[in-house]
Order: structure tokens, then C-alpha cells, then sequence
């Protein structure tokens, strides 16, 4: 029943002031960027504290049961990406992200104060909502903004923004932690990074109107065409029924096991070895961080050259960096790794992104957005209940294998069934 007076919140949009493109929206688009920024400083912080945690506060005995918080994320997260991309479509964007930042106020206090481990998995829950409302509504409002033309540029620096995030806030939780003690401190820091950006999201304009005035058809419905088809169909179609967006969708879930295995084992893995948790941060925040920078390079790449063989050695370059990790000794040769993993994860990650929204109608864009990121974001949970059963049968070591060849299998299937979706022509966009 909230509905109504939080829409109210909207700034309303003359007609005549819409028009698509980078420059012209450039205002709007940095705060849209730096709210991602705040989505990703708030879990980079848990990728690097949580595991820990498990350990040393909770004891918590297995692999499976360390990675529960990650699999109630994966499940959660996707099933809003879902839900959240149809409700973007009929009722905006706005609304959606606030809701998103006023569900992640309980999630410090839920941690700090947790009697058992149930309780951390129970924050997580929150998060994933925060995760799957926030992230969902920056990354489409910034294709609403930018248009078809500099699509990749903008899902770039939307990836960049929220994964230097990612990467300072794992670093900075990293170094409270170790510090200042595990919990009090590296949450109180993510509460007040969550109140900054749920004030500066009321600032945020309202950009479904922008969708109206864009002319663009790859799967041969009439670009006048204003009520969307049902959430079946485009499930359907984001799923199975366009060759692209399928190898798209299960590239997207198989690359969410790599970062499973990074969140939930590589701060384990790394403790054994006797790294400290500013160490480990700086690992994690290695991996993140080379994911983050290079996304803005990677992202205009494949406006210029195309999006599928982007993928498709993307998905290779990331196997080969676990491969790495798995039979490196050295602190050296783990950073180079890390590094070598994020430069994969750089070249796929908006690029999947960016296939999605090259076949996608801008009627129903944020829908099938929605069934990418909700299938993508499943691989959190299918990959930490699998890669939790492996290390705790077979070691840690197996794990990373597993993922490593599932990485590489993927990205074969790219290279078998993707059609180029990089668009041949431009219509009312422009920077």
C-alpha cells in the first residue's frame, strides 16, 4: 500500500526535454554510477568479512554450510531480478531503487549483533532484495539514458562503478576487520555507506519515459507497440528461444560460480596459506578491482568489434586464472591470477549484459533483463551448493577444477550458438 505515495517521490518529465544519448544525460548518469558504486561497496565488504566469520565466530563445520549465506543471496537476488524487472516496466524505475536501499537498513545490525550463523544467512536474505532492486534499477536506467548507440560504453561504466565498489569495499572491510575487529566496525561502515545512498537516490530521475521514444527491433515487434508481452514469453524467449540470448543466459549463470569461489573459498583458501585478512582483501580486491577498471575499456570494445568472441575468450581467460590460483604457492603468483581472472570477468561481464539489451524491445527490455539476471544470479546458489559438496568431499583444490573446466565448457557453447547482436544501424541516440 506504499506504492502510491513513494511514486509520488518521481519528478515528473516534459515530453519535449526525453532524448536518448550520453552527454545529454551525463548528470544523471554519474549519480546513477555512483549509487552502483555504494550497491557494490556494501557486498564487497561481506565477500572478504562473512567467510571469515563463519570460521572464527561460528565455527561453522563444512564448506555447504559456509556458503549457505551466499546460496540464500543467489536465491533471493535472482528471484527479485525477476520480479523487479516486470515491476520496472509498468511502474518505473525509482520507486524500485529506494525500496532497494530502505531493505538493506537492517543488514549491518543483523550481522553485528547475530547470536548464530542463521542470523548472518537471514542478513543475506535482506541483501540479496537490496542487491536485486538497487543493482536491477541503476544498470536499466542507464540503458534507458544512453540509447543503442554507446549501449556497451554505458553497461561498462555501469559494471566498473559497481564492482570498484565491490573491490574497495572487500578492501576497506578487510583492513577494519583485521584492525578493529570482524564485525562492529566493517558494518558500521556499510550502514552508513547504505544512508548516503538511499539520500542520494531520492535525486534520482525517473527514466521509463525514455524507453517510449527509442525505435529499435531485433526480435520483430513492432517498435509502436506499447503493452508488453507476458512475463511467460519473454521468459521463454531470454531463456530458450533465441539462440544469442540462451548462450547468453547460460554463460551468465556458469560465470556466477567463479564468483562463488572467489566470495565464499578464496578468503579460506588464502587464510590456510597464513594470510592475513588486509592480505586476503587485497587479493580479492586485485580480482575485483582489475574486473572493475578494465570494464570501461572492454565495454566500448565491443561497441567498435562486437560483442560474442568478447565472451567467449572472456569465459576462457577467467578459467585459465583459476587454473592458476590452483597450482600457484606464491603471494606474487596469486595477485597475478587474481588479475588474470578479472580481466576474463571484464571482457564477459557487461558484454552478456549488453547481447541481452542489443535483442531485447525497449517495451519489454527491463523484463528480459530481469530473466538474464535472475538465471545469472541463480548461479550464486547452484554454485556455492556445488562447489560447498566438492571442497567438502574432494578438498578445496577440486573446486577450483570443477569451476575451471565448467568455465571453459561455457564459453565453447558461446562460441557453437551465439549470432553477433551488435547493432548495424543507430536510431535517435547519439553522445
Amino acid at each position: 500500500m506504499f506504492l502510491l505515495p513513494l511514486g509520488h517521490l518521481q519528478p515528473q518529465i516534459k515530453p519535449h526535454t526525453i532524448r536518448t544519448g550520453l552527454k545529454r544525460n551525463l548528470p544523471q548518469f554519474l549519480l546513477l554510477a555512483f549509487i552502483t558504486f555504494g550497491v557494490g561497496m556494501v557486498v564487497g565488504a561481506e565477500r572478504v568479512v562473512v567467510p571469515i566469520v563463519a570460521k572464527h565466530d561460528f565455527a561453522v563445520a563444512t564448506y555447504l554450510s559456509t556458503l549457505a549465506f551466499i546460496i540464500s543471496f543467489g536465491f533471493v537476488k535472482a528471484a527479485l531480478n525477476l520480479i523487479a524487472g516486470r515491476l520496472a516496466d509498468r511502474y518505473g524505475r525509482k520507486l524500485l531503487l529506494l525500496c532497494g536501499w530502505l531493505s538493506a537498513l537492517p543488514i549491518p545490525f543483523l550481522i553485528i549483533f547475530a547470536p548464530n550463523w542463521s542470523w548472518i544467512v537471514g542478513a543475506n536474505l535482506l541483501l540479496g532484495v537490496n542487491q536485486g532492486l538497487a543493482w536491477s534499477m541503476t544498470v536499466t536506467s542507464k540503458i534507458d539514458l544512453v540509447g543503442t548507440q554507446r549501449r556497451g560504453l554505458a553497461l561498462g561504466i555501469n559494471e566498473f562503478s559497481g564492482y570498484a565498489g565491490v573491490s574497495l569495499g572487500g578492501f576497506i572491510g578487510g583492513v577494519l576487520s583485521g584492525s578493529y575487529g570482524l564485525r562492529t566496525t566493517p558494518f558500521l561502515f556499510v550502514f552508513a555507506v547504505i544512508l548516503v545512498m538511499l539520500l542520494l537516490s531520492l535525486f534520482v530521475r525517473e527514466t521509463l519515459p525514455y524507453t517510449r521514444i527509442e525505435q529499435h527491433d531485433n526480435v520483430g515487434i513492432p517498435s509502436h507497440e506499447q503493452t508488453p508481452p507476458s512475463l511467460r514469453h519473454i521468459f521463454a524467449l531470454t531463456t530458450w528461444g533465441d539462440r544469442a540470448l540462451a548462450a547468453a543466459t547460460q554463460a551468465g549463470l556458469v560465470e556466477k560460480f567463479t564468483d562463488t569461489l572467489a566470495w565464499g573459498l578464496f578468503p579460506l583458501y588464502f587464510a590456510t596459506h597464513g594470510l592475513t585478512p588486509a592480505m586476503i582483501g587485497g587479493l580479492v580486491g586485485t580480482y575485483t578491482g582489475s574486473w572493475a577498471v578494465l570494464q570501461i575499456y572492454t565495454g566500448h570494445l565491443t561497441d567498435r568489434f562486437g560483442r560474442k568472441w568478447a565472451i567467449v575468450s572472456g569465459m576462457w581467460l577467467t578459467a585459465l586464472g583459476i587454473i592458476c590460483v590452483a597450482i600457484s604457492t606464491s603471494l606474487l603468483w596469486w595477485f597475478s591470477s587474481a588479475a588474470l581472472m578479472g580481466i576474463g570477468m571484464a571482457l564477459l561481464y557487461p558484454t552478456l549484459l549488453t547481447v541481452v539489451s542489443d535483442v531485447a524491445h525497449p517495451h519489454w527490455r527491463a523484463t528480459s533483463l530481469g530473466v538474464y539476471r535472475f538465471w545469472r544470479d541463480s548461479g550464486y546458489a547452484f554454485g556455492a551448493l556445488a562447489i560447498g559438496l566438492i571442497a567438502d568431499h574432494f578438498g578445496f583444490l577440486t573446486s577450483f577444477w570443477f569451476t575451471a573446466m565448467l568455465m571453459l565448457a561455457s564459453g565453447l557453447l558461446v562460441a557453437l550458438l551465439m549470432y553477433e547482436t551488435h547493432p548495424k544501424s543507430h536510431i535517435h541516440s547519439s553522445t
